[in-house]
């Protein structure tokens, strides 16, 4: 009975097994030990002990995170502990990242989160033994976190987590316009066509007049043309997005936002842009409503945040409120229209007004900082500032002022500066990699960071090496302060947002593109030297310093192909799981995986929601909200597949499982179905990490050529048995 009684720790559910198995089971724990005794028509009572397999290291994590009074809640997603801690100062990172089960540490909107991989699910078990807390969902510990965060702090991580599920539509609509810049401003003069008598053209300041590609190209003037649709709709119609992610974020009817969003930019309005140029008498005219006593103004809200966020929020806290009052019989028919209808009756005579007062009011601030006698001190801060806000993750909210900007003065400079501060931590990074390179386990990390950062995503710079060691992080604040000084006093400007890092240069305007790469080459040499001297000089260096004296180092598996040395070892073939796009691992958007903190891999974007055994093994893990699965291969290969970012909090919503955890399946078995689309529309991302998870086991070898296109079924990489 081992076999049951060790089940039944690790799912630790009672209920299931009194079920399936028709017997009746009290558990309990003593001195940590748990005791299983069961019942059966045919058993007589008998007891089984056995050991938690975390216990000795649940009982350190207990402690170092100090003690059981000062855990308000814990959880678990399919990869780490989620604590919400009273006093975040009590927990001691060192000792909790010396544990052999812990992968890694960081802290995020209030919650400290504990890497343990994908055995967590018996972690959080054994924990719960040793100290007696019982866990809770996530979004209640999402709830108990926000008592760690200020007023400020919480209004700021609304803001966040209702910008979050539209930036992949603004990163679509920053790429586009980046694009179309390129076409409109590159200028292609000794292409084009010159005046009759063969003289330049010069504009008023005597500088020659030059062609651009759309002047001299028919197909690029209508492939320009073409992109303006998706390209201008983005921004356009952006209150859409906004108002349906506030309901999202609200928990209320989603589809009653879109709407109330679409009464916000509808045709039937003057267009936002077009205010401006319209004389007052004009709008009394033609564009209001009369209702006789008095007019309501008839504008549209393109583009502006604000509006549509206040809207938004009226809204879904009229649901609430009606959702309360009224009988569930009739909900359906007077919950909507009594929340739907006042809240675009607020939107267009209170709300919508004070919103574009307000946002006006606050673009006019930031340009002013942006513009004004000291725009060198306000680029100075901002530079230095915005990385920090990355570890927050309150950076989002720049975006409300980044589109404000765009849609007030037709372009931000805030933008460039961000994508300075991207390039600024890939710089200090990438110096750590040179000075580290040798040691296979910093180099992994370092490298794919520097690259990630390079393109816009810092996370894994940051989390991985950058805040860890202090000093790489202090000289990328330097480097980005500075770059951030230069872009403010050379004004340049983005006509568009969502490209960061290096490719941020597409979204500047083309005459800022000069200035642009002044201000990149800071970005990129003074973090890089900063950190050599920082190390050099042994300043700042006492993290790292106490992180090498307490770990001994263990080489991790590099990702290379099988050579000759290993011939003799057994090589056991994975087959990918999914049809997609094969990539990188390290440019997954979690820094957990693309750190490789999880174990080696691959990351693919899955093109169908089918997910395939790729091995002939044995279910061991089956996460209860299906987003997640491990297996292990009958050649003793753990693997790890976890569809979706940040998935786990769709609850199980989109994800049907067809097989139990404990079940044997064949390499092509079908595992799991999930709605792409759906996960998609709830604002997650799809790419899933297929990884190795134990690394000092086997290696990953033999990877296709990244990135490629790969089906269900078809040779993805090898083990290498070590």
């Amino acid at each position: 009975m081992s076999f049951l009684l060790h089940f039944i720790l690790q799912r630790g559910e009672k209920k299931f097994f009194e079920k399936k198995l028709a017997i009746e089971l009290e558990i309990g724990y003593n001195n940590s030990v748990m005791i299983c005794t069961y019942k059966s028509n045919s058993i007589t009572t008998i007891k089984g002990e056995i050991m938690g397999k975390f216990e000795s290291d649940a009982k350190t994590l207990l402690q170092a995170v100090g003690g059981k009074d000062n855990v308000a809640a814990v959880s678990h997603c399919a990869t780490r502990m989620r604590f919400v801690l009273n006093d975040d100062s009590k927990a001691d990172i060192k000792a909790i990242e010396n544990l052999s089960a812990v992968k890694g540490t960081f802290t995020n909107a209030g919650q400290f989160q504990v890497i343990i991989g994908n055995d967590v699910p018996i972690f959080y078990n054994d924990f719960s033994a040793v100290s007696g807390i019982e866990g809770v969902s996530k979004e209640a510990a999402k709830s108990a976190a926000k008592k760690n965060l200020n007023p400020v702090q919480r209004v700021l991580t609304m803001l966040a987590e209702i910008f979050t599920p539209i930036i992949p539509a603004i990163i679509v609509g920053g790429l586009i316009l980046g694009f179309r810049n390129v076409l409109e401003s590159v200028g292609m003069e000794w292409l084009g066509q010159q005046v009759a008598d063969g003289a330049k053209v010069f504009d008023a300041d005597g500088n020659p007049v030059w062609n651009t590609i759309t002047m001299v190209s028919p197909f690029w003037s209508g492939v320009n043309h073409f992109l303006w649709l998706p390209g201008e709709a983005i921004f356009h119609f952006l209150p859409v997005g906004i108002t349906w992610s506030v309901t999202r974020k609200m928990g209320t009817t989603q589809i009653l936002g879109i709407i109330l969003g679409i009464c916000l930019v509808s045709p039937q309005l003057l267009n936002a842009y077009a205010v401006a140029g319209t004389p007052a008498k004009e709008i009394a005219e033609n564009w209001v409503w009369n209702f006789g006593s008095f007019t309501v103004n008839r504008i549209g809200y393109q583009a502006q945040v604000i509006p549509a966020l206040l809207a938004g929020l009226a809204l879904a806290n009229l649901e609430i409120f009606w959702r309360k009052r009224i009988p569930e019989v009739v909900s359906m028919i007077f919950v909507p229209f009594l929340s739907l209808l006042p809240a675009l009756i607020l939107a267009h005579t209170v709300l919508g007004p004070f919103g574009w007062w307000l946002g006006q009011g606050l673009s006019t601030v930031v340009l002013a900082g942006l513009t004004g006698p000291f725009k060198w001190l306000f680029g100075a801060i901002f530079g230095s500032l915005y990385a920090p806000l990355v570890i927050t993750g309150l950076h989002h909210m720049t975006n409300a002022i980044d589109t404000q900007l765009i849609a007030d003065a037709g372009g931000t400079g805030l933008w460039p500066m961000i994508a300075l501060s991207n390039i600024a931590q890939g710089s200090a990074v990438l110096a750590y990699y040179f000075m580290n390179r040798h040691s296979e386990k910093e180099a992994q990390i370092s490298l794919p960071a520097a690259i990630s950062a390079y393109l816009g995503v810092t996370e894994p710079a940051l989390f991985g090496v950058n805040v860890k060691y202090i000093y790489p992080f202090v000289a990328a604040l330097i480097g980005s302060g500075i770059a951030g000084l230069l872009s403010t006093s050379l004004n340049i400007t983005a006509n568009a947002i969502g490209v960061g890092g290096l490719p941020g240069i597409l979204a500047i305007k083309a005459n800022s593109w000069g200035a642009f790469l002044l201000a990149m080459l800071v970005a990129i040499v003074v973090p890089f030297i900063l950190t050599f001297f920082f190390r050099k000089a042994g300043i700042l260096t006492k993290a790292e310093d106490a992180a090498k004296a307490d770990f001994v180092e263990a080489p991790v598996a590099a990702l290379t192909p099988a050579t000759e040395e290993h011939a003799s070892a057994s090589s056991l073939p994975i087959l990918s799981p999914l049809t997609g796009e094969a990539k990188e691992l390290s440019t997954a958007n979690d820094p957990v995986f693309a750190q490789g903190l999880m174990g080696q891999g691959v990351l693919i974007q899955p093109t169908e929601g089918k997910l395939l055994a790729p091995v002939d093994g044995t279910i061991s893990v089956l996460f209860p909200t299906k987003h997640a699965v491990g297996m292990v291969s009958t050649d003793g290969v753990e693997l790890l597949m976890h569809i979706g970012m940040d998935t786990v909090n769709l609850e199980g919503q989109g994800f049907t499982a067809h097989v139990v955890q404990g079940d044997t399946v064949k390499a092509g078995d079908l595992l799991i179905t999930f709605d792409m689309e759906a996960i998609k529309a709830a604002g997650y991302l799809t790419e899933t990490p297929v990884i190795v998870t134990n690394q000092d086991t086997f290696a990953p070898a033999d990877l296709l050529a990244l990135p490629s296109n790969v089906i269900a079924g078809q040779a993805l990489m090898k083990a290498l048995k070590k």
